[in-house]
Formats: structure tokens, sequence, C-alpha cells
């Protein structure tokens, strides 16, 4: 292993820092019986789909970092990671539809927004599915191209004002 294989984890990881400290907050906040305002009613009173969204995103964030390393893709810890990562990333994208049709529109959102949340949640988790599929065949070029289109939308997703960023 090289250092030079790790630069581009090592940045993933950073670029995750910003939604996972936001998530964390968001968490923090939830579990603190909070005051119910605006802002956070909607959380509030339904948690579990921003917890899903928050916990599934940090570890697909941080772990998929992780599989754009060279070595460990020649290994079984890409195929372990991958078993995990599939659940996670699936758990973002379809607890993101869900707040998008469960939770009531914020007041900063119109419904441009929502739309994006709809398409961008859609296809990471279509491509999350086309990327497993291919895998499954064994058919590993499309299978990257999948992948990485679909931790793209997630790790694009987390870095602009969303339902699980505290206002």
């Amino acid at each position: 292993m090289t250092l030079r294989e790790w630069r581009l984890p090592a940045a993933l990881i950073l670029l995750g820092l910003v939604p996972v400290i936001a998530g964390a907050a968001r968490v923090t906040e939830l579990g603190s019986s909070p005051e119910v305002t605006p802002d956070n009613a909607r959380f509030v009173g339904d948690p579990v789909p921003v917890v899903l969204h928050i916990v599934g995103a940090v570890i697909y964030a941080w772990l998929g970092a992780f599989q754009f390393v060279p070595s460990l893709r020649r290994r079984r810890w890409h195929r372990w990671a991958g078993r995990v990562l599939v659940p996670c990333g699936l758990t973002v994208a379809l607890s993101g539809l869900w707040m998008t049709f469960a939770y009531d529109l914020p007041a900063h959102d119109n419904a441009i927004v929502n739309g994006e949340r709809v398409v961008f949640g859609s296809a990471m988790a279509v491509f999350i599915v086309l990327g497993l599929a291919a895998a499954l065949r064994r058919d590993f070029g499309p299978h990257r191209a999948w992948m990485v289109r679909a931790y793209a939308i997630g790790l694009g997703a987390g870095h602009r004002r969303s339902p699980t960023r505290p206002t």
C-alpha cells in the first residue's frame, strides 16, 4: 500500500465531515427532548426516518471512501464492505424519499427542491441496485460505474441544505 492510493479516500472522508457533523448535531438534538420549533417539528414528531438517514449516511460516506483504495478492492475486504454499504446506501436513499413525502415542506424549500430530492433519491437507489446486479453477474466495470454514481449522489446530497441539516 502506498500513501498515494490513500489520497482520494482521505479527501472523501474529509468531504464527508460536513454532513456527519450536521447529522450528529441533529441526532444529539433529537436525543435531548428538544423544544419543538418550526425548524425541527417534523423531526421531533417523527424521528425514525431522519435517524435512519443519518446513521446510514455516516456509514455509507465513510466506509464507502475506503472502496476507492485499490489494494483493498483486490481483497475480500471490498466484498465485505459492499455487503454493509448496499443496505446503508439503500437506507439513505429510501429514508430520504420517506422524509420528502412524509414531512411537511420546510419554509426555506420549494417544490423544485423536493423534486430534486425525489429524482436524486430514486436515482441513488436505482444505481445501487444496478451496481449490485452487475457485481452478482461478475461484470465489474458496470458495477464500479453504478456504485461510483450512487456514492457521488450520496455525498453531493449531504452538502446541500437538507432535512438532516440543522438550521
